[in-house]
């Protein structure tokens, strides 16, 4: 059976590993890809504690409502990162020094 800790253990390995994208990346695709792996390491803690918490699914509707904000966040950070581009050429966040009016 699959305990509490187990699903501990994959939501840290996911979380370590989207704080390493984010650090060690230089695209601000990857960066966005490391930010969703750590919101779904979030969620997958939210979904956890609410299948072991035997008096209301708690859990499940907080993952829920952040799976759709995740959804929404994605979304504007892509229109965002399409506008920089097709200004800058460039969606390298070093080489983006100043912001046009």
């Amino acid at each position: 059976m699959i305990t509490l800790t187990d699903f501990m253990i994959v939501s840290a390995v996911l979380f370590c590993t989207g704080m390493f994208v984010i650090i060690s990346k230089k695209n601000s695709i990857q960066i966005l890809i490391g930010i969703e792996l750590m919101l779904n390491a979030a969620i997958l803690n939210l979904v956890a504690f609410g299948k072991y918490d035997r008096i209301n699914n708690s859990g499940q509707m907080f993952a829920l409502f952040a799976i759709v904000l995740a959804a929404a966040t994605t979304a504007v950070a892509l229109a965002i990162i399409l506008n920089v581009y097709k200004q800058y050429k460039t969606i390298d966040p070093d080489k983006i020094k100043q912001l046009k009016d």
